[in-house]
Protein backbone atom coordinates (compact mmCIF):
# COMPACT_ATOMS: atom_id res chain seq x y z
CA UNK A 1 0.00 0.00 0.00
CA UNK A 2 1.55 3.70 -1.04
CA UNK A 3 0.26 6.93 0.92
CA UNK A 4 -2.56 8.86 -0.52
CA UNK A 5 -5.24 10.61 1.29
CA UNK A 6 -7.52 9.55 3.25
CA UNK A 7 -4.91 7.17 4.74
CA UNK A 8 -3.67 7.14 8.40
CA UNK A 9 0.20 7.02 8.06
CA UNK A 10 2.79 6.19 10.87
CA UNK A 11 6.36 7.23 10.60
CA UNK A 12 9.56 7.45 13.00
CA UNK A 13 11.80 10.56 12.32
CA UNK A 14 14.74 12.85 13.59
CA UNK A 15 14.07 16.19 12.88
CA UNK A 16 17.03 18.50 12.37
CA UNK A 17 17.64 21.94 11.80
CA UNK A 18 19.88 23.46 8.53
CA UNK A 19 22.78 23.50 11.12
CA UNK A 20 22.44 20.08 11.69
CA UNK A 21 21.29 20.78 15.34
CA UNK A 22 18.84 18.10 16.84
CA UNK A 23 15.29 19.42 17.53
CA UNK A 24 13.80 15.97 17.51
CA UNK A 25 14.79 12.74 17.79
CA UNK A 26 13.67 8.83 17.49
CA UNK A 27 10.01 10.73 17.49
CA UNK A 28 6.91 9.05 16.52
CA UNK A 29 3.87 10.06 14.55
CA UNK A 30 0.68 9.11 13.11
CA UNK A 31 -1.44 11.22 11.28
CA UNK A 32 -4.38 11.66 8.91
CA UNK A 33 -2.69 11.88 5.03
CA UNK A 34 -4.17 15.20 3.02
CA UNK A 35 -5.81 16.69 5.76
CA UNK A 36 -2.95 19.80 6.57
CA UNK A 37 -2.13 17.38 9.90
CA UNK A 38 1.72 17.80 8.91
CA UNK A 39 3.45 20.36 7.48
CA UNK A 40 2.55 20.62 3.76
CA UNK A 41 6.20 20.24 2.46
CA UNK A 42 6.77 16.82 4.92
CA UNK A 43 3.22 15.76 3.52
CA UNK A 44 3.91 16.52 -0.34
CA UNK A 45 7.25 14.24 0.19
CA UNK A 46 5.42 11.32 1.94
CA UNK A 47 3.24 10.72 -1.00
CA UNK A 48 3.30 7.58 -2.70
CA UNK A 49 6.02 6.08 -0.11
CA UNK A 50 5.65 2.71 0.99
CA UNK A 51 5.72 0.94 4.43
CA UNK A 52 9.52 -0.15 5.08
CA UNK A 53 10.54 3.72 2.80
CA UNK A 54 13.50 5.55 4.58
CA UNK A 55 14.11 9.51 3.31
CA UNK A 56 15.26 12.53 4.28
CA UNK A 57 13.43 15.43 3.56
CA UNK A 58 14.24 19.08 3.58
CA UNK A 59 11.05 21.91 4.23
CA UNK A 60 11.68 25.14 3.76
CA UNK A 61 9.85 27.74 5.69
CA UNK A 62 7.94 28.30 2.60
CA UNK A 63 6.34 24.97 2.81
CA UNK A 64 6.93 24.08 6.80
CA UNK A 65 6.09 26.70 9.97
CA UNK A 66 6.09 30.15 7.44
CA UNK A 67 8.60 33.16 7.45
CA UNK A 68 8.96 34.67 10.63
CA UNK A 69 6.63 37.78 10.59
CA UNK A 70 7.87 40.86 12.31
CA UNK A 71 4.28 42.15 13.49
CA UNK A 72 4.25 39.16 15.99
CA UNK A 73 7.14 40.03 17.86
CA UNK A 74 6.30 43.09 20.19
CA UNK A 75 7.30 45.18 23.39
CA UNK A 76 4.96 45.02 25.93
CA UNK A 77 5.02 46.73 29.17
CA UNK A 78 6.45 44.56 31.95
CA UNK A 79 3.05 45.35 34.21
CA UNK A 80 1.15 43.03 31.73
CA UNK A 81 3.37 40.12 33.60
CA UNK A 82 2.15 41.49 37.07
CA UNK A 83 2.02 38.29 39.31
CA UNK A 84 4.54 36.42 36.99
CA UNK A 85 7.75 35.68 39.82
CA UNK A 86 10.09 35.49 37.11
CA UNK A 87 10.10 35.90 33.66
CA UNK A 88 13.63 35.22 31.38
CA UNK A 89 14.15 34.60 27.68
CA UNK A 90 12.97 31.36 26.38
CA UNK A 91 9.77 31.50 28.33
CA UNK A 92 6.64 30.83 26.91
CA UNK A 93 3.01 32.31 27.79
CA UNK A 94 -0.29 32.05 26.70
CA UNK A 95 -1.46 35.97 26.00
CA UNK A 96 -4.83 37.49 25.31
CA UNK A 97 -6.01 39.73 22.98
CA UNK A 98 -8.89 42.24 23.07
CA UNK A 99 -10.88 39.72 20.95
CA UNK A 100 -10.74 36.86 23.43
CA UNK A 101 -8.06 35.30 21.54
CA UNK A 102 -5.46 33.82 23.18
CA UNK A 103 -1.36 32.88 21.46
CA UNK A 104 1.49 31.32 22.68
CA UNK A 105 3.93 33.94 22.76
CA UNK A 106 8.24 33.06 23.71
CA UNK A 107 10.54 35.65 25.36
CA UNK A 108 12.63 37.26 23.25
CA UNK A 109 14.23 40.09 25.80
CA UNK A 110 13.70 42.11 28.77
CA UNK A 111 14.57 45.15 29.91
CA UNK A 112 13.49 47.00 32.40
CA UNK A 113 10.12 48.54 31.93
CA UNK A 114 9.50 46.37 28.76
CA UNK A 115 9.42 42.56 27.69
CA UNK A 116 9.96 42.27 24.50
CA UNK A 117 7.86 38.73 23.42
CA UNK A 118 7.50 36.23 19.89
CA UNK A 119 3.95 35.13 19.05
CA UNK A 120 5.98 33.27 16.07
CA UNK A 121 5.72 29.24 15.78
CA UNK A 122 9.15 28.22 17.59
CA UNK A 123 10.32 26.72 14.20
CA UNK A 124 9.13 29.77 12.00
CA UNK A 125 11.85 30.94 9.78
CA UNK A 126 13.60 27.98 9.65
CA UNK A 127 14.54 24.68 7.19
CA UNK A 128 14.14 21.65 8.75
CA UNK A 129 15.41 18.45 7.88
CA UNK A 130 12.84 15.68 8.50
CA UNK A 131 14.98 11.94 9.04
CA UNK A 132 12.04 9.45 8.00
CA UNK A 133 11.24 6.07 8.24
CA UNK A 134 7.62 4.86 7.11
CA UNK A 135 6.16 1.99 9.77
CA UNK A 136 2.10 1.45 8.93
CA UNK A 137 0.12 2.42 6.65
CA UNK A 138 -3.90 1.72 6.57
CA UNK A 139 -7.22 3.07 5.01
CA UNK A 140 -8.69 5.92 7.58
CA UNK A 141 -11.74 5.07 9.60
CA UNK A 142 -14.77 7.01 9.17
CA UNK A 143 -14.90 8.52 12.15
CA UNK A 144 -11.36 9.59 11.69
CA UNK A 145 -12.13 10.84 7.88
CA UNK A 146 -15.56 12.83 9.39
CA UNK A 147 -12.65 14.67 12.32
CA UNK A 148 -9.91 15.12 9.87
CA UNK A 149 -6.99 13.25 12.00
CA UNK A 150 -6.20 10.27 13.68
CA UNK A 151 -8.85 8.62 15.78
CA UNK A 152 -8.34 9.63 19.96
CA UNK A 153 -5.58 12.17 19.33
CA UNK A 154 -8.87 14.70 20.69
CA UNK A 155 -11.90 14.59 22.46
CA UNK A 156 -14.15 15.51 19.79
CA UNK A 157 -14.56 11.83 18.62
Amino acid sequence: MQITDSCVVSFNYTLTNSEGETIEENASMDYLHGNNNIVPGLETELTGKSVGDSLKVTVTPETGYGKINPELIQKVPRSAFDGVDSIKVGDRFQAGDDDGQSQLVTIVETQETTVTVDGNFPLAGQTLIFDVHIEDIRIATEEELKCGHVQGKCECC
